[in-house]
């Protein structure tokens, strides 16, 4: 039996709305069970699902629906109003947050994106634009539907569309203190440590060849990092930091570091390449944790061995619970971004596994994928609006990115 009287009001805000409309009920003995509201462009749209006394009747519903629109006619706004039964509330209580980016984001795309949600029994019960530039980022709240099915089905939106989406469970995980775990080589920096070092060394063939026999699955990682640091043998230290000097930053990941650094999340980069490059990068961008492989360096050369454990794939994901666990984070609030295969394992333990202009094999495994060539973007995943992230910059005096590490 229908027991929740749900009324929508609607018109051109105007002061004292929600205080006029719940006051104007007040006098009636209903509980408010939800109570939500939006104002887009000066438009106001509030939400109301009340329930009576189970001693009330009906007509208390009736008083409750005159009431509302006496007082929305003197407003000249307009009232719904629909029956519905308690259960049905709760079946929106667990909501998924569809964030999607696209540049452009054309209406065919936004029309596939929630015609599927509609397919899979959902409702949408908030959009909320987060950035219009340099691409445009939409987040949907979704309710009512389940959230690995529509992952898988919305990637497939995705793919179709050139466009990018993350879905994720909305609640209090998604506020608080994160982990931003990130693999460097062609995620945090577009270059490839190892090849640098290898052309510093003339064997930049031989440890292509020795990526590609990787790459075909001839090799293990372990095998092949060992092999491709074999040939680096007599290469003098000061190549190392030759190879920082010449390192590109990925677009976008300044202004990622600093407003996660801003907002007290903890950063980690996690990398198969080599400790001597990415301690320098992660101090020279405040980020605090760091794993990596470490060079072994005899009387100023290298030696062509390494010390200490490798970081593979399965060290990768274990960095990640390592991090989690020393700065008392839990893992539903852990986010990894790679773009290979050596990332695959870190991206399906965090609670968020971002593939990152990624190979398409780690794309289809990670639970969301972001194609465009700015890190970034990620911010828009947790919910960081561009505008957030331009008045922090402004309210620090930073007015434009801060240059590349060079």
């Amino acid at each position: 039996m229908a027991n929740v009287l749900v009324l929508t009001i609607s018109g051109q805000d105007q002061p004292g709305v929600t205080a006029g409309i719940t006051g104007a009920l007040s006098p009636l003995n209903l509980t408010i069970r939800q109570l939500e509201q939006i104002v887009l462009q000066g438009h106001l749209v509030l939400g109301l699902a009340l329930m009576h006394d189970k001693d009330a009747d009906d007509s208390t519903f009736d008083r409750a629906t005159v009431l509302a629109m006496e007082f929305a006619s003197a407003r000249f706004m307009q009232v719904t109003s629909r029956l519905v039964d308690e259960g049905e509330l709760d079946g929106w209580k667990d909501r998924l947050l569809v964030t999607v980016l696209g540049s452009p984001l054309v209406p065919g795309s936004v029309s596939a994106i929630t015609s599927t949600v509609a397919k899979n029994g959902g409702n949408i019960d908030r959009i909320r634009q987060v950035a219009s530039y340099p691409v445009t980022a939409i987040e949907f709240e979704v309710g009512g539907v389940n959230k690995q099915q529509l992952r898988d089905e919305l990637s497939q939106v995705a793919r179709a569309n050139a466009i990018d989406i993350a879905v994720q469970e909305s609640g209090l995980d998604r506020r608080g203190i994160h982990l931003i775990v990130m693999d460097v080589d062609s995620t945090f920096i577009q270059d490839e440590v190892i090849d640098l070092l290898a052309a510093k060394a003339d064997v930049a063939d031989e440890v292509a060849h020795i990526t590609a026999r990787a790459m075909n699955g001839e090799l293990d990682f372990e095998q092949s990092l060992r092999e491709r640091v074999a040939m680096l043998r007599g290469l003098p230290e000061s190549a190392l930091a030759e190879v920082f000097n010449e390192i590109t930053l990925t677009p976008g990941a300044n202004t990622l570091c600093r407003t996660l650094n801003r907002l007290g999340f903890q950063i980690a980069l996690v990398s198969g390449g080599f400790t001597q490059v990415v301690e320098p990068l992660a101090h020279a961008m405040g980020v605090t944790n760091m794993r990596a492989n470490t060079l072994e360096i005899i009387d100023g050369a290298l030696t062509g061995n390494l010390v200490g454990p490798i970081i593979d794939r399965a060290a990768k994901a274990q960095a990640l619970r390592d991090f989690a666990h020393d700065h008392e984070i839990p893992m539903s609030r852990t986010i990894a971004i790679g773009d290979g295969a050596n990332d695959l394992d870190m991206l399906e333990a965090a609670a968020l596994g971002i593939a990152f202009n990624a190979k398409p094999f780690v794309r289809d495994a990670a639970h969301a994928s972001v194609n465009t060539p700015y890190l970034d973007t990620v911010l828009y995943v947790l919910g960081i609006t561009r505008e957030q992230i331009e008045r922090s910059d402004a309210a620090d005096g930073t007015t434009t990115p801060a240059p590349p590490v060079q």
